[in-house]
């Protein structure tokens, strides 16, 4: 069976940033997902799961509601690792070219009064959203990507060395 994509990603090496998890020909268009890193994987814990919540809320109403993005924008959901999440565009752009959105997504919690479609009404579990916390996770990301803008390292995945014998064979443990 072989490793999926997201497997061959190192994530010891892995840092906070916007990279392209994979590109996929859907009809006769293509679509991108994009990791976007919050936290380093395995060394800094999993980001609170009621503030995930509110950050999926607030940045998925910015996102569909950005005049220039909103028909781009196919999903946003977070990792089940809890260290980011995934935006999934129309189209193939470099990781570059979404900055400023995820950006102003991300600054946007920080303005944010309130967690939109927080009610039993609009949410499958409405009691579990920490909008402080989902704030301190914002202003900390925006705060790393501005100060990391000419930084490569924020769009450019660390892949995984797999182990090759001399007569070629690869390992693809994980």
């Amino acid at each position: 069976m072989d490793l999926i994509p997201s497997f061959s990603v190192d994530h010891t090496a892995i840092v906070p940033g916007i990279f392209t998890s994979r590109v996929d020909t859907v009809g006769n268009g293509t679509v991108t997902t994009y990791d976007i890193r919050l936290t380093r994987p395995n060394r800094e814990p999993a980001i609170d799961v009621a503030a995930m919540h509110s950050l999926e809320h607030i940045v998925a109403t910015f996102l569909r509601n950005d005049p220039d993005w909103k028909d781009e924008i196919i999903y946003w959901g977070p990792m089940g690792c809890l260290t980011g999440f995934y935006l999934i565009l129309k189209g193939n752009r470099p990781p570059q070219e979404i900055f400023d959105l995820m950006l102003s997504a991300f600054r946007s919690v920080e303005a944010s009064q309130s967690v939109p479609g927080a009610t039993p009404k609009n949410c499958g579990n409405s009691l579990m959203h920490n909008l402080g916390m989902a704030k301190w996770y914002a202003s900390r990301f925006a705060d790393y990507l501005a100060a990391n803008a000419g930084n490569p390292g924020i769009f450019e995945y660390p892949k995984a060395e797999r182990l090759v014998t001399k007569d070629g064979q690869r390992f693809f443990d994980s």
